[in-house]
Parts: C-alpha cells; sequence; structure tokens
C-alpha cells in the first residue's frame, strides 16, 4: 500500500474527459480544438475503451472528411488511478507529452491527468505529517500539550499569517476546489484565536469562490501561548482574509520559467 501522504493519479485527474469517436472526421475535431481554451487534443474512445489519441498535430494537413481513425495515434502510453503521481510525472515528462489517459483495470477510461495537475499535486499538500511536525514543534517551543481535531472553520474566523499570494497559484486552487480535490487547511487554535498555519491560497480561491467554511486539521493548543507567527500577523497588519495581498506580477516560487537551452 502507498505510503498516506503520496499523492495519487486518482486523486488529481480530471473525471469528466471529453472524448472523441473513430468515426468522427478530421474537420469536425479541428473545429472543437480551435474552439476549445482547454483541448489541443482527445482520446478516441469506442465506447468508454480508449483506443487512441489524437492532437491537433495529427490533423495538420489531413483532410477535413478523413475519419479519426485514419489519423489517430495508436501506440499509447496510459496511467492507472492507482499510480503515484511522481511516477505519471515521469512518464510525462520523458514522453513530452502533455496529458496521459487514466484507465481502470477494465481497461476503459476513467480520467486524464495533465502536466498542471501534476504541479498542482506537489504545492501546498497538507499531508499528515506536515501536520505531526507542526504538533511537535509547538509542544517541544512553547512545553504545551497539543491535539488535533478535524473540523470546518468559517474563513471569516480566520486570522492570516502570510501577508501575500499569487495571482497565478491562485487559479490551481480554484480548479481543485472545483472538483473537491483540496487539501484541508492547517489552523492552530490559541485560545479561541484562530491562526492560519498554512492555505493561504486555497482561502482566497475559496473566497473568490463564494465558499464561507472549509475542512481543517486544527491544532488546539492547552492555554494561550505567545506565537511568533501571532507577533508577525500584527506587525503587517493581518486581521482577516482580507488582508491578504493578491500578488499579480509574480509567480509562485514553485513555479518557474524555463529558458532556452541553447543560445540562438
Amino acid at each position: 500500500m502507498a505510503d498516506e501522504e503520496t499523492p495519487m493519479v486518482g486523486e488529481y485527474m480530471t473525471r469528466d474527459v471529453d472524448t472523441v469517436s473513430l468515426t468522427d472526421t478530421v474537420g469536425t475535431v479541428a473545429r472543437r480544438i480551435a474552439e476549445s481554451d482547454e483541448h489541443s487534443g482527445y482520446p478516441v474512445c469506442e465506447g468508454r475503451r480508449v483506443v487512441g489519441f489524437v492532437t491537433a498535430s495529427d490533423l495538420l494537413l489531413e483532410g477535413d472528411y478523413q475519419t479519426i481513425e485514419q489519423v489517430m495515434a495508436t501506440d499509447l502510453l496510459v496511467a492507472h488511478p492507482d499510480m503515484k503521481v511522481d511516477d505519471a510525472a515521469r512518464v510525462i515528462l520523458r514522453s513530452g507529452i502533455q496529458k496521459l489517459p487514466v484507465v481502470g483495470d477494465d481497461d476503459n477510461l476513467v480520467g486524464i491527468i495533465s502536466n498542471a495537475d501534476v504541479i498542482r499535486s506537489q504545492i501546498e499538500r497538507a499531508t499528515p505529517g506536515k501536520v505531526d511536525k507542526l504538533m511537535r514543534t509547538l509542544e517541544s517551543i512553547h512545553g504545551v500539550a497539543v491535539t488535533e481535531t478535524r473540523r470546518e472553520v468559517a474563513l471569516s474566523d480566520l486570522r492570516p499569517t502570510q501577508g501575500k499570494v499569487y495571482a497565478d497559484e491562485l487559479e490551481g486552487r480554484r480548479y481543485e476546489l472545483e472538483r473537491g480535490l483540496a487539501e484541508p487547511l492547517v489552523v492552530i487554535d490559541n485560545d479561541g484565536d484562530l491562526l492560519l498555519a498554512d492555505g493561504h491560497h486555497r482561502v482566497k480561491a475559496a473566497a473568490r469562490l463564494g465558499i464561507d467554511r472549509m475542512d481543517a486539521y486544527v491544532l488546539v493548543i492547552e492555554r494561550r501561548v505567545d506565537l511568533g507567527m501571532t507577533k508577525t500577523a500584527e506587525k503587517e497588519g493581518l486581521r482577516t482574509i482580507d488582508d491578504i495581498q493578491v500578488v499579480d506580477y509574480a509567480h509562485h516560487p514553485l513555479v518557474k520559467k524555463t529558458h532556452r537551452l541553447q543560445d540562438p
């Protein structure tokens, strides 16, 4: 069994997959791609069984009335829902593809995972290991007992401890929230003060979607203590999530643009 902290393809894949059939024409599929903001290609299915994949480049120079069966790629790479996201990432990277169809034990299509999904799986994961480490740190530094609960918290009750988030990363968090994939927040309950320790991008994305409560790991300190993150929040004037600045001129530090591999 996989480690409980290991993200799996089934957690991050998109389940509602647009497909095309063997008998669709090149012209029809080319128009779908041209009119879409999301798709540069589609899995080709016979029923729910994946039999090929077609991309925009496969359609170039082909006649409008040719069928997809005549032009599709049939030598496919596919993933399984129980595959580790890290392993799927290696397949995507080494093969140079952008999307990997996901099939179940019956070889039927159950989803698709993209390179963007892989990136999202690596950012702001509130794993049990992260929560446990924070608990031990609080107990060690402040000499207090800390208990963990899992419950919904109102976003209006949270005090942020981070002053800025990145606009491009909010899109990833919105994507996860809309598909029920978002990780729980991590909140410290310091005698009734709810400090947001992890999940600042998620709460800002949730607020934009009109979500007012979210699932959270809540670490309850047995008595009030002076926390460094509280002092930081006070210094930066952070009282509610509305005080978190959305930065639209910078990228998340874990996502970088690549440069040319060779000089011109």
